[in-house]
């Protein structure tokens, strides 16, 4: 479907542009959302017709939108989930999670604003871009933990995940690193070879007497 675009639109075009679109793109985003019209002539006549309107309407856009990225850039956003000791996620963190969580913190932000290319499935913190509009971009931070106080501790640059390998290895008891009947070298083994050596003694001993008598 041949399109005019309203406004500008990443990898598409800017305002005013005909371009061609997939079908359902058309009817189910950029038509309904009033993002472009049919590239026919009569809606090509209302394009210029209202094209000064239409960019002064983009314009106060804008400068809304970097109002907000002004404020936006640097933040950073707390989501407490479960996770296993290696830092996977039960679960995930999605557009919908992002943007009610800036919008708790007092940002006017939705889902189709946050570029999240794919949902987030461990621990950590994670650099996300918010489209606010087509000519504005900002980034935050999104710091996912079980704890806000792992949190607090992965934002100083500490990773986590890897508790999980050491509380392993200091719960093994010593008697896991033997076979079943086997002791290890030590006291026992010690107190072993002390008893052969006071038996080699007496038998010493015994002999002597023998000899002398």
């Amino acid at each position: 479907m041949h399109v005019i675009l309203l406004e500008r639109i990443a990898k598409l075009g800017q305002m005013g542009d005909e371009v061609r679109v997939k079908d359902g793109y058309a009817r189910n985003y950029l038509l309904p959302q009033g993002k472009a019209l049919r590239a026919t002539e009569a809606n090509r006549k209302l394009f210029e017709d209202q094209r000064a309107q239409l960019e002064a309407r983009n314009l106060e856009r804008k400068q809304e939108a970097d109002a907000v990225a002004e404020r936006l850039e640097g933040q950073s956003v707390i989501l407490i989930r479960s996770a296993s000791e290696r830092g996977q996620l039960y679960g995930s963190v999605s557009t919908r999670d992002i943007a009610e969580a800036l919008t708790e913190g007092g940002f006017t932000v939705n889902r189709n604003q946050v570029a999240l290319n794919a949902p987030i499935k461990t621990l950590g913190v994670s650099t996300v871009p918010i489209r606010l509009h087509p000519e504005v971009e900002t980034t935050i931070e999104v710091n996912v933990a079980r704890s806000e106080e792992e949190a607090e501790r992965q934002a100083r640059g500490e990773d986590v995940t890897m508790e999980a390998d050491e509380f392993e290895l200091e719960e093994l008891d010593e008697e896991d690193f033997f076979e079943d009947g086997e002791a290890p070298e030590g006291d026992e083994a010690a107190s072993g070879d002390q008893g052969e050596g006071d038996q080699g003694e007496d038998a010493e001993a015994a002999a002597d007497e023998e000899t002398t008598s």
